[in-house]
């Protein structure tokens, strides 16, 4: 009796492995999904019309374009649309806070453009992005800051104050910056050659601008997403 139980035994034990080997496989099989999602990178673009696409078809505006040219080169990303037109800085510090709530990753924020338009002291201007980029610290969320230029028929303090708000907080924060949101065409700008960018009204760039922006601006989100999963 002892032999035939031990190959009972045996053959029990052998039968629970297979049954605990693809119980294994099952539950692994059911949480790739889960991983996967996991892994996508959330970023949201905290912006104007610039950012929000205007006079645009939904698929030509900055967030769809620069998701697609984060995806094509090997990104799993998800941009989200936080760009509202007209809004100034003081516009994104009110929405920061419930932005930030998004389960986001990383953050690029892209104001200032109508703040320079109305002529608001760039002091507001620049404790107003402080603001937002203190709420995006406090939530463990990287950013990317981008900067603008001023004209020079603002009169050069205004021209200089504006100009050095945006790398002197990228620099507080230590956060990624880029120059320029226009720095893709910025030579045709001076030239006074942007009508193949830009839109009739000569502020917002066309598809084909959003496109060389995209180009111009890609490699630092590739930096910002690269900080995000670290």
């Amino acid at each position: 009796m002892t032999a035939p139980g031990w190959r009972g035994l045996r053959a029990a034990y052998g039968a629970w492995r297979r049954v605990s080997k693809a119980a294994l496989a099952v539950v692994v099989a059911a949480s790739l999904p889960a991983l996967a999602v996991a892994d996508t990178i959330r970023v949201a673009a905290l912006g104007d019309s610039l950012t929000q696409g205007y006079g645009l078809p939904a698929e030509d505006g900055l967030v769809p374009q620069l998701e697609a040219w984060l995806t094509e080169r090997g990104h799993d990303v998800d941009v989200l649309n936080a760009g509202v037109s007209g809004d100034t800085t003081a516009g994104g510090l009110s929405r920061a806070a419930f932005t930030l709530e998004d389960d986001l990753d990383a953050m690029i924020v892209a104001l200032g453009g109508n703040d320079m338009l109305r002529g608001i002291d760039p002091d507001v201007s620049r404790a107003n992005l402080d603001g937002i980029l203190s709420a995006a610290s406090e939530a463990g969320v990287e950013v990317l800051l981008v900067g603008l230029t001023a004209p020079g028929n603002y009169g050069p303090d205004f021209a200089e104050r504006f100009d050095a708000m945006y790398p002197e907080l990228a620099e507080t924060w230590g956060t990624q910056f880029h120059p320029d949101f226009f720095s893709a065409f910025r030579a045709e700008a001076e030239a006074g050659n942007l009508r193949t960018y830009m839109q009739a009204d000569g502020i917002h760039p066309n598809a084909t601008g959003v496109k060389r922006i995209v180009e111009a601006i890609g490699p630092s989100v590739e930096e910002l997403l690269a900080r995000a999963a670290e």
